[in-house]
């Protein structure tokens, strides 16, 4: 047990609730910046759902705000900080690249120079993406696959992965960079296909939707659990010194193949339901990601441990209870 104390961006997102059990668990105080909204009650339901709301200390603020942030960080006293905070929605990127911009590019380089102002000696993680290398320039992707992104959102997370390894380096910081693949679990949004497909398989299931509508489904992605990343991240700022290194399960698997796992999960046959729209298709796909994880094994001993047919079936029956739960 420890008593250090972090402070998380993004803390009501996905890896953010995981991320905030993971430090709860080993004894942190847990500090999580969270972005006004007028959604009251709805912000904090994975915090909710895995049972820790009340042992995680909220406090408004926004990546845009860099007064805030300093006031924020110097009352925290963080021995690490986590920055998972984005606009995070690939899709969305092209409706918002200016708001993606600002938010996933900028503010990462709003909390490096908080870090550099206020918390010098702190822990930065950055959380990078494998959509960075878009257009893939080797079969399997390393920390030293040179970059491609495709969309504006993995511009944007380039331009933060940089300005982390620039700040270290022109500042003897210690801020890693975790380029995680794909990862999802029960708390994942459902505008991502995962959740998408895991929620639609449900309510077919359950009788109450017909269909389920994609866009490409012959893409590829390196799908694993979001649980199993969140503690590549925290070992990250356990090594005494700071680096960057890909996360993933070193798996490939189309779209297809992924919704056929949550169909014969429940017992329904896939092409009874599944529709191809065009509408749903990117303007530049990125046709496959395939993560190389050796780095990570080999400096901290860290490799997938949940299987995508475990993750998809657990995110399938968790679907199911949550619309029982609401029926």
């Amino acid at each position: 047990m420890t008593s250090k104390r972090a402070l998380i961006t993004g803390v009501t997102g996905q890896d953010g609730a995981y991320l905030a059990q993971l430090l709860l668990q080993k004894g942190y105080a847990v500090t999580g910046i969270v972005r006004r909204s007028s959604h009251a009650g709805v912000f904090d339901h994975r915090l909710k759902w895995l049972g820790i709301l009340d042992d995680v200390e909220l406090v408004d603020g926004n990546l845009l705000d860099l007064s805030a942030l300093m006031r924020i960080v110097q009352a925290a006293k963080p021995d690490e900080i986590y920055n998972l905070a984005a606009q995070s929605f690939v899709t969305s990127s092209w409706q918002q690249p200016l708001l993606t911009g600002q938010v996933t590019g900028l503010g990462a380089a709003h909390m490096l120079e908080c870090l550099r102002s206020v918390a010098p000696q702190a822990r930065y993680y950055q959380a990078s993406t494998s959509e960075m290398f878009g257009l893939i320039q080797e079969a399997k992707q390393s920390e030293s696959t040179p970059f491609y992104p495709r969309s504006p959102y993995g511009v944007a997370k380039l331009y933060a992965h940089w300005m982390t390894i620039n700040y270290r380096e022109s500042f003897g910081l210690h801020a890693s960079n975790g380029i995680l693949f794909n990862h999802e679990s029960p708390l994942r949004g459902v505008e991502f296909v995962t959740r998408k497909v895991t929620d639609a398989v449900a309510r077919i299931k359950l009788g109450t939707q017909k269909e389920l509508r994609l866009g490409n489904i012959d893409a590829k992605r390196d799908w694993g659990h979001a649980r199993d990343y969140v503690q590549a991240m925290w070992l990250m700022l356990q090594q005494d010194r700071p680096d960057d290194y890909v996360i993933a399960t070193g798996r490939t698997t189309t779209v297809r193949d992924m919704c056929a796992i949550a169909f014969k999960h429940v017992g329904l046959t896939m092409d009874d339901h599944l529709v191809i729209d065009p509408a749903l298709f990117r303007p530049a796909e990125v046709e496959v990601l395939l993560g190389n994880p050796a780095k990570a094994k080999a400096t901290f001993g860290w490799e997938a441990e949940t299987s995508l047919e475990a993750l998809i079936t657990e995110m399938v029956d968790a679907d199911i209870k949550r619309l029982s739960a609401n029926a």
